[in-house]
């Protein structure tokens, strides 16, 4: 059976190509090609058509530009996006990070605290991550994998089902417009964010999802509310997680 066909060039984050342009010709052994150079025909150029125009002053003739000048020319210039090549596409998830890992946050507000994964995101390609809300306190999060350290410790969450409206959208903040006043143009109070219904509602659910899978588990509510710090004579690179 033949092999499917894959690139010889491989994608790093971001849509960049891992090896150059010389590096896949030398990969393709492309300078053992030998190649017959073709003469191209050249084409005629073309020429401005020139126009007859009566009128002894006129001077008896006007040449025609092949490309037709706007007639207005904007006064600032505009800035236009440089063409490339590269689609950006989501990283791809480490090995060790698999949904229902428990993982610990390693920046952020809830730094060293100890949740769930749930899924990786498309667009994004961030992290979805949960405490549960009602163990440790960390909702609904969206997290970098560059700031997640995988632990041994999995659930099984196969039988669990995430709600389709968990995308990058749901998790955006709306900025609401204020209509700006004389009385209001010197107010500091600046109003707090407060969760919406959907963030309660869908926090509910998952949580109703992941308790009866953690609860059974003895000494796993415990880990699971217990914070990560290295202690003295703790190495990092000497820990199995």
């Amino acid at each position: 059976m033949a092999k499917p066909h894959s690139s010889r060039n491989s994608l790093l984050p971001g849509g960049i190509s891992r090896l150059s342009r010389s590096a896949v010709f030398r990969k393709r052994a492309l300078y053992k090609k030998k190649r017959v150079p073709v003469k191209a025909k050249k084409a005629e150029p073309a020429l401005p058509k020139v126009k007859k125009i009566g009128g002894e002053k006129n001077g008896g003739q006007r040449t025609l530009p092949l490309v037709k000048q706007p007639r207005f020319y904007p006064v600032d210039d505009v800035k236009r996006p440089l063409k490339h090549r590269k689609h950006p596409k989501p990283p791809k998830l480490r090995s060790s990070l698999t949904p229902g890992t428990v993982v610990i946050l390693l920046a952020g507000r809830h730094k060293g605290k100890r949740v769930v994964f749930l899924k990786q995101l498309p667009t994004s390609g961030l992290l979805l991550v949960t405490g549960p809300f009602t163990i440790n306190g960390v909702p609904l999060r969206r997290v970098p994998q560059s700031y997640v350290l995988a632990t041994k410790t999995k659930i099984d969450i196969s039988k669990v089902k995430l709600s389709k409206q968990l995308t990058d959208d749901f998790f955006k903040r709306q900025k609401k417009k204020v209509a700006r006043s004389k009385e209001s143009m010197f107010d500091e109070s600046a109003e707090g964010y407060k969760p919406s219904e959907e963030r309660k509602s869908s926090q509910k659910e998952v949580d109703e999802a992941l308790l009866p899978l953690i609860k059974p588990v003895p000494l796993l509510t415990k880990y699971m509310k217990s914070l990560f710090t290295l202690r003295k004579g703790q190495y990092p690179h000497q820990m199995i997680f």
